[in-house]
């Protein structure tokens, strides 16, 4: 495991301890729509990234996952035996939202690219992303993100 993913496993760690605007196990989404906020599962290591949301029929609806990578790069995903429709929202490493995927087919092996280097990547229920507003600009806190570059900083 990578320095930085070592570090947000720490983090995880002391989550009880983190303030009340920022924790490990959520998100929060701000743009012209308002804001929301998502209880997130991490996916850390390249063993819970390749596993994601497969084989899993539901998902509450303030929940996702946060796939958070080592390094910023390009990534694609695929809905390999993924049972439900998803959105993926792309994050760069300054909690910019910089795309996101529309309801992506379940089961399709077809590759879906981040378009562009990213941080992480959200995925929430199909059609969410629309039906809230999340959109390319949007800007993301989560204490994942390096805090001294994030749009949305970690009070």
């Amino acid at each position: 495991m990578g320095a930085f993913l070592r570090l947000i496993a720490a983090w995880v760690l002391l989550a009880g301890t983190a303030s009340a605007s920022c924790a490990s196990d959520r998100v929060d989404i701000r743009g012209d729509f308002g804001s929301v906020r998502f209880d997130v599962e991490l996916a850390l290591t390249a063993q819970e990234q390749a596993r994601g949301l497969m084989f899993r029929d539901q998902m509450a609806r303030s929940a996702g996952m946060l796939f958070v990578y080592d390094r910023v790069a390009p990534v694609a995903f695929w809905m390999r035996n993924t049972l439900i429709p998803l959105d993926m929202v792309f994050i760069d490493d300054a909690g910019i939202v910089t795309k996101v995927h529309a309801n992506a087919v379940p089961r399709d092996e077809t590759p879906i690219p981040s378009g562009g280097p990213v941080r992480a990547v959200l995925e929430i229920n199909g059609g969410q992303a629309a039906q809230l507003g999340i959109d390319a600009g949007d800007e993301v806190r989560s204490p994942i993100f390096p805090q001294a570059q994030a749009v949305w900083a970690c009070d």
